[in-house]
């Protein structure tokens, strides 16, 4: 499984159009090829930044299946508008995971 992780800044006073925005293109990423899940974070500290996090089978799900896909044409034309500047997207994969509960109730 890889991580793709994006930081996306949002141009000022345009975070509401772009959640909506987002709303509807998760589809367009979940019905993909490789794609296992995602989440959309909005940073407490800086308004108008969000952090993407999309899980993929493999990196070339994403690299080559979802970039070269008329899909993300769709994804391009939704949401490439909000943001300033155009985000890095970087990607991993695991090394350790912690899943012990401890002290949660």
């Amino acid at each position: 499984m890889i991580l793709e992780v994006a930081i996306l800044d949002i141009k000022p006073e345009l975070n509401a159009d772009f959640e909506l925005a987002f709303n509807d293109a998760q589809s367009i990423i979940s019905s993909l090829h490789g794609y296992i899940s995602h989440q959309l974070q909005k940073c407490i500290e800086k308004d108008n930044r969000y952090i993407l996090l999309v899980n993929w089978q493999a990196l070339e799900d994403h690299t080559q299946g979802f970039r070269a896909s008329p899909e993300y044409q769709q994804w391009k034309a939704k949401l490439h508008h909000f943001y300033q500047p155009f985000p890095e997207v970087e990607h991993y994969s695991l090394v350790m995971e912690n899943t012990n509960n401890v002290g949660n109730c």
